[in-house]
């Protein structure tokens, strides 16, 4: 009975170190969204139709898999609130989940827009993911899909059971990640630290 947390929020306010703090705490599995976009850019170019269609396929069967082998998992996402589809594809993962026994837990993050920019730029994200590194164009990214996108949830607005809204500006990942498992109540996996983070 695998659990999926989905960490939400806008580029740059913190969701890879957020997820992975909750990895080792928790040792869940995870997956961040730059994952596939990097393996399937690499493969097909960058936005391409090519590389869209292998970048959903890439995660659809992950959480396929998750499901299948009973893997507790943790995904990063941005998610554009204002959109229906966005509702729909979010839904179709708690259905996922829930279907086969699991618990579905929706953490989304906001922080100001200048701790954002600065954090676009820091050392570890440029490792992680080799589109941002170009951060003229990385910046002007964040600041137009700030215009263009809703990409918080507003006042009172809930989506989910498990549902919670963290202003991290001034919290550190570790921080957010006990408040997470503290509002959640959720407990570690007995899991060998190949299993959930080999290689990393």
């Amino acid at each position: 009975m695998a659990n999926l947390i989905v960490i939400c929020g806008p580029q740059a306010v913190g969701k890879m170190t957020v997820a992975e703090s909750l990895r080792d705490k928790l040792r869940y599995n995870m997956m961040i969204n730059h994952d596939s976009i990097e393996i399937s850019d690499k493969i097909f170019g960058f936005a391409t139709p090519a590389q869209k269609e292998f970048n959903a396929a890439f995660r659809e069967k992950a959480f396929e898999l998750a499901v299948k082998h009973d893997v507790d998992l943790i995904f990063t996402y941005v998610c554009a609130f204002e959109m229906q589809e966005e509702r729909d594809y979010l839904d179709g993962l708690s259905d996922l989940f829930a279907r086969n026994g699991g618990n579905f837990y929706f953490v989304e993050l906001f922080a100001d827009i200048d701790t954002r920019l600065m954090r676009n730029a820091t050392p570890h994200r440029m490792e992680r993911k080799a589109s941002k590194r170009d951060l003229e164009w990385s910046r002007a990214n964040l600041l137009g899909d700030a215009r263009t996108h809703r990409l918080n949830s507003n006042e009172g607005e809930v989506w989910y059971k498990n549902h919670i809204k963290i202003d991290n500006t001034r919290l550190s990942p570790d921080e957010v990640a006990d408040e997470v498992i503290r509002a959640f109540g959720l407990v570690p996996r007995d899991k060998d630290e190949r299993e959930y983070r080999f290689g990393v």
